[in-house]
C-alpha cells in the first residue's frame, strides 16, 4: 500500500517539543539531540544574523510525526565544510543569485550522521521521492537556488542521488577501536617507527612539565567552561581572524543541557590552565570538536585533541572516534581515511548539469586521495 506524507517546515526549533523531537531522534548522535540544536539557536549563534534562516523539515503520515529534517536556508556558505564558494562565483559570473540556498546540516559539525531522522518502521523508499518533491517545490516557491545534504551516511546519500540529488564523496579521518584493551595494544599495532614517534611527541609534551586531565558531568563547572572558551576563541583568532561561529551562550546552555555527552581535556603548566579541548560523546563514537590553548606548546595539541580522544575510547569501549575535518597529519597518529558524503540538487538545469560533470571528473581524484592516503597509515602490515 502507497503511503502519502505530509510536510511541515518549522522556522525555530521551538514551534516543534523536545519530547516530540528526541522521540524521531533517540537513535541519533548528540549533534541531532534537540539540546543541542536549541542551544544553536536560543543563543542566537544560529539566526538570520549569521545567515542561518532555521527551516526544519517535520514528516507526518495519517497525522503522526514519522520523521524530522533539519533544514536551512543559508546566504553564504560558511560553517559548512563542504565547499561550493566556486559554483556561487560561477552564478555570479553569469548574474544569476546563488544565494538564499537550502541545506540539510547540523550547523557548524562535519560530523556524518543521520540528517534524515525517521520513526522505526517508516517506508524510506516510499518517503524519499515525496520529499525530495517537497524540497524542490519550496525551493521554487522560495526562489531559492539549490539544494544540499552535508554529511549524510553513504547509504542515504546513494539513495538520493537516484533522485537527482547527486552525491559529491571527500574524505575525513577516522579512528578505530580494533578491540584494544589498553593504550599499549594500540601502540603494539603500530609499526616500530610510528610507535616510536607517537611516544616521544608525548613525553615531549610531559617534559615541558604540562599535565592533562579529562573532565566529565559531574566534576564540570562554568569555571571550567569558562576557561574552554577563551581559549576557543584565542585560537580562532589566531587562525581566522575572527572569535569563533560559537558564541559563550550556546557553550553554557550545552553545560547545562548535555553535560553526560561532555568530555573536556585541561592543561595546566605550574598550575596555571594554558589549553582545552571539548569533545561530545555517546556508547558508539566519540567527537573531538573545539580546541584551544592560551601558550603555543609543543605537540600539545596532539596531546589534547587526539591521544587523550584514543586513551578515552580504549577505556570506555567505544567504537570510533571522529577527530574533526581535514588534517593530513592524523594519518600517521592512526586515523583512517574515510569517505564522507553529501548531496547536491540545482534548479537551473544548465547548472545542475555542469555540477554533475564537475563531480564526476572531482570524484576521481577523491577516491585517488584516499588510496594514497590508506597507504601513508602507520599500522604493521597485520593490521585488517
Amino acid at each position: 500500500m502507497r503511503q502519502i506524507f505530509d510536510f511541515k517546515f518549522l522556522s525555530s526549533i521551538e514551534q516543534i517539543d523536545s519530547e516530540s523531537w528526541n522521540a524521531i531522534a533517540e537513535q541519533s548522535d548528540p549533534f541531532h539531540q534537540y539540546a543541542f540544536i536549541e542551544a544553536l539557536e536560543l543563543s542566537k549563534s544560529v539566526e538570520a544574523k549569521t545567515g542561518w534562516h532555521p527551516q526544519h523539515l517535520t514528516i507526518y503520515h495519517n497525522d503522526t510525526l514519522v520523521g524530522i529534517l533539519p533544514l536551512y536556508t543559508k546566504n553564504h556558505s560558511y560553517g559548512e565544510y563542504v565547499f561550493d564558494f566556486a559554483w556561487a562565483n560561477t552564478y555570479r559570473e553569469y548574474g544569476l543569485n546563488y544565494y538564499p540556498k537550502l541545506i540539510c546540516a547540523i550547523p557548524f559539525t562535519p560530523v556524518p550522521g543521520s540528517r534524515l531522522m525517521l520513526k522505526t518502521g517508516t517506508d524510506k523508499s516510499q518517503l524519499l521521492p515525496q520529499l525530495c518533491k517537497a524540497i524542490q517545490t519550496y525551493i521554487s516557491q522560495n526562489r531559492l537556488s539549490s539544494m544540499h545534504w552535508l554529511f549524510v551516511p553513504e547509504d542515504l546519500s546513494a539513495a538520493l542521488n537516484t533522485h537527482q540529488h547527486m552525491m559529491r564523496r571527500a574524505v575525513q579521518f577516522q579512528w578505530f577501536n580494533r578491540d584494544y584493551q589498553h593504550y599499549d595494544d594500540f601502540c603494539a599495532a603500530l609499526t616500530s617507527r610510528r610507535r616510536k614517534s607517537i611516544r616521544n611527541e608525548r613525553r615531549k609534551v610531559r617534559d615541558q612539565e604540562v599535565k592533562l586531565e579529562r573532565v566529565f558531568a559531574k566534576n564540570l563547572t562554568p569555571e571550567h567552561i569558562d576557561f574552554f572558551y577563551q581559549c576557543y576563541q584565542q585560537t580562532y583568532l589566531k587562525r581566522s581572524g575572527h572569535q569563533g561561529y560559537l558564541n559563550r551562550d550556546f557553550f553554557n546552555r550545552l553545560y547545562h543541557s548535555m553535560r553526560d555527552n561532555i568530555m573536556l581535556v585541561m592543561a595546566t603548566r605550574d598550575d596555571q590552565l594554558i589549553a582545552s579541548a571539548l569533545y561530545l560523546y555517546d556508547d558508539k563514537q566519540l567527537y573531538g570538536r573545539y580546541w584551544g590553548a592560551m601558550e603555543d606548546i609543543n605537540n600539545l595539541h596532539y596531546e589534547c585533541c587526539y591521544y587523550q580522544g584514543i586513551e578515552f575510547c580504549i577505556e570506555q569501549n567505544i567504537a570510533t572516534f571522529n577527530p574533526g575535518t581535514q588534517g593530513e597529519h592524523k594519518i600517521l597518529r592512526g586515523f583512517e581515511p574515510i569517505f564522507c558524503y553529501s548531496n547536491h540538487w540545482l534548479a537551473e538545469p544548465a547548472f545542475h548539469d555542469g555540477v554533475r560533470r564537475f563531480l564526476q571528473q572531482e570524484d576521481a581524484g577523491i577516491r585517488s586521495y584516499k588510496q594514497n592516503a590508506t597507504e601513508l597509515l602507520p599500522f604493521k602490515a597485520t593490521q585488517d
